[in-house]
Parts: C-alpha cells; structure tokens; sequence
C-alpha cells in the first residue's frame, strides 16, 4: 500500500470553531473526502497532560489521550488505517523542544525509563478496547536532538536509547505486528541521518521505518531527498515514509497572525503559490517517492491540511505559550495557508491527484 497519509490533528479544535469542509461544492465530513479521494492513512500526535495546573488547555488541537480517541474513532470507521505519533511531551516537541510532561519532571533514570514503558502500553491498551488499533506508532516526533529532556537529550546518547527503547518494548510486548517508526527532521540531509542512525546502529534499536520530515522551502531539493532515501534505506536496511510535508497554494496571511509561509519562503523553490502550484509540489514528491531504489519509501504524510483560517486556532494559546516558555512567538494561525482546503474549506485541486497515485 502507498501510503497516502494526512495528519489532522487539530481538526477536532477547527470543528468546534466553525470549519467545515467541501469537496466539489457539496459539504462533507472531512474523513468521508479523504476516504473518497485516495487518503489511506491519518497521523494523530499525542500529548499527555496538554493543559496548565488549573486546567487551561495549551491548544495547538488539544491533543490528549480522549481528543486522540475520538479522532482515531472517526478515522476507522471511515476505513482509514492509522499512525499514532507519542510526543512523549505535554505539548509541542520537535527538534528545538523536547520537554517532559509535568508528572515525570522529578523522574529519571530506570523510573522513567520505566514511565514511558507505562504509558506506551497503556495507550495502546485504550486504543485497543475501542478498536482503534493502529498500524504505526511514531516514538518521540522529531526526534534529531533527542527527546524528554534532559535526560534524553542527544548528548546523553545511551540515555536517549533507552528511553526509546522502553517506548519499543511497549509496542512490541502490546502487538508485534504494529511497524514502529523513528523519526527526525530535515528529510534532504544525508548526514545527520547517516550519523544519527549509525549511532544508534550500534545499540540494535528494534524498529522499521526512518521517518523524515521534508518542507521544501527549509530543506533541500527533492533529488537529496531522494538520495537520503535511497542511501538511508539500503545502508540501515530500513523502510522510509515522508512523516511531514506541506507547502503553500497562496503566500497571502489570510488575516492571521505570523504566517509562516511568505513571500521570502516561496521564492526558494521552483513551484509557484498557488493551488496550481500546491499540487505541483505533491506530484513532484510522489514521482521523487516512486524513485526510490526497491520502493523502499512507503510514502507521505500531509501535515495539517485542514488547518483553516480561524485565528482562535492557534499553535497555542497563553498557557500553551508559557509551558513552551515562549517558543519563538509562535502564538498565531501561522498554518492556513498551506492546508489542503481554501479559507472557505473547499478541497484544493490536489485532492484530484491523490486518487490518481499508482505506485506498486
């Protein structure tokens, strides 16, 4: 299966604002078009506890077990298989943050190691009793600089392994069949990947997928892309899936708050912003996925294509902003302009495409 993915995880915040969603003018739930249009596969991150002491949500989607569950609900029934991404975090983690939730702050060592072993399993558990098993569990999100720091950090390599490695055997103990990916950033950078996985090569980490982040207008062209795959794969004898992508259809801010796709972004690469353009992108991709020696990338995994113009749907609200103790001012809807609907919810042309991949 090629996998044709969407992250929606903010999707159940955009709802109870107001977003729906058309596709050839007819207003439909939002599962019910990617199901119709060739999406096979929804990611959903997890956060733990993404609220402050008194109960404030953080936002950026709220993503706790009970929002996961209701997403994940919504995606079986309409047939799509699923990807559960641990941020092992309360809220937002990537490679510049990686906090630990608040009630593993004191812990460390074999009790958190321990911790995560819990969690993981119990997660999945729930999933399980309301038959939402997924067929991908994602181990930390972005993980380039480690993760639940600081003892995870990539600077305490064997800590991190462990940590990792206690996520694994959860998974594995709980359902071997589930494929378990690791993932990091910057897809078009051979050598972190080279140095990353080879450093953990040496620890026998039991995994299958290399996850790789990709954004056109950050990282590199797609032919690095495409040679990171084919060298990644062969030398970590790995299976590789795109775990985020997006690019813009308009650099216009759509009346929100620090847009991060403008016009100094869209000059760096060869499509033009617009719908057109958007489904230029995504096809380029595709070809590039289909190139890759053995057809050893499963595919990718469009990262927010429902986030619709709403500015009360922001990355975070001001607890959020606190708890992340204030990530770069990131407070806006500083996404819209790259989902894969207009500011109206209307499908973009490149759900024309998604129907059409045929990679076997």
């Amino acid at each position: 299966m090629f996998i044709n993915g969407m992250d929606v995880s903010m999707i159940n915040e955009l709802e109870e604002a107001g977003a729906r969603y058309f596709h050839h003018g007819k207003e439909t739930d939002i599962f019910k078009i990617f199901k119709n249009t060739g999406v096979n596969l929804i990611r959903l991150r997890l956060w733990n506890d993404p609220y402050s002491e008194s109960g404030e949500a953080y936002g950026g989607g709220t993503n706790d077990l009970s929002t996961t569950l209701l997403l994940a609900k919504r995606s079986v029934k309409n047939g799509l298989k699923l990807m559960i991404d641990f941020h092992y975090s309360d809220f937002w983690a990537d490679p510049s943050k990686q906090h630990k939730p608040k009630a593993w702050k004191k812990l460390t060592g074999e009790k958190l190691n321990n911790e995560v072993y819990q969690y993981t399993l119990s997660v999945l558990k729930t999933l399980a009793e309301n038959h939402t098993t997924p067929q991908y569990v994602q181990i930390g999100n972005e993980i380039t600089n480690g993760l639940l720091w600081p003892d995870g950090h990539i600077d305490c390599f064997t800590s991190m392994v462990k940590l990792l490695a206690s996520g694994i055997r959860a998974v594995r103990e709980f359902d071997e069949k589930i494929r378990i990916v690791l993932h990091l950033d910057c897809g078009s950078d051979n050598r972190l990947y080279r140095d990353w996985f080879g450093r953990t090569a040496d620890y026998g980490l039991d995994y299958d997928i290399i996850g790789m982040s990709y954004y056109p207008y950050w990282n590199d062209s797609l032919e690095k892309l495409l040679y990171n795959m084919d060298d990644i794969s062969a030398t970590f004898a790995k299976d590789i899936i795109v775990a985020e992508t997006a690019f813009g259809y308009t650099t216009d801010d759509l009346g929100c708050k620090g847009m991060i796709f403008a016009q100094e972004l869209a000059q760096k690469v060869p499509y033009p912003a617009s719908k057109e353009g958007q489904m230029q992108y995504l096809k380029a991709l595709i070809d590039t996925i289909g190139r890759v020696k053995n057809k050893r990338c499963l595919g990718f995994i469009y990262w927010e294509p429902a986030w619709l113009p709403y500015p009360e749907c922001a990355w975070t609200k001001e607890p959020g902003y606190q708890y992340l103790e204030n990530d770069n001012g990131l407070v806006g809807n500083s996404w819209a302009n790259q989902a894969l609907f207009d500011k109206y919810g209307n499908a973009n042309p490149v759900f024309d495409l998604l129907g059409k991949v045929n990679i076997s």
